[in-house]
């Protein structure tokens, strides 16, 4: 008899477990938490317009506006999924990359350097108080895409 309700209950189970997996495509190479931030699975990347604008400013050490640093924060603390955080910040990133040229070079803007506005981006979630998954326990408030430069 218990048999009977172990085999059930395991093949209950299977059926859940299955059907949650393709609902949230579990299937694909690519699983986890950040594969909800995929725009190939619908995910509309942030533009994150105004952390464009601190990180230029910074990158090169100009003062940031209180204004332009508060437009940041809030759009960064928009974005519902804190696993998209960092990913949207680096799309940012590339873009501005893309935007000014720039390819194997060092230097982004003048007097500002690829690493440091990379590390800058980086740290926005930290500057903004704006909570980031840490799944390495280190680097706290920080993406971790800033220890790989080809970001």
């Amino acid at each position: 008899m218990w048999m009977k309700t172990v085999f059930w209950g395991l093949l209950l189970f299977m059926l859940v477990a299955t059907t949650m997996a393709v609902e949230y495509g579990a299937r694909s190479h690519n699983s986890g938490p950040w594969s909800w931030c995929d725009p190939a699975t619908g995910y509309k990347v942030s533009t994150l317009t105004g952390c464009r604008a601190m990180v230029k400013l910074q990158c090169v050490g100009s003062q940031v506006p209180e204004a332009v640093l508060r437009d940041c924060c809030q759009q960064l603390a928009n974005i519902n999924n804190e696993w998209c955080r960092c990913g949207d910040l680096s799309s940012m990133l590339r873009s501005v990359y893309q935007e000014l040229g720039v390819r194997e070079g060092k230097e982004v803007l003048p007097g500002c350097l690829k690493e440091v506005m990379m590390l800058t981006a980086a740290s926005v979630p930290e500057v903004c108080k704006v909570p980031i998954p840490n799944p390495s326990g280190d680097r706290a408030g920080v993406c971790y895409w800033a220890a790989y430069p080809d970001v």
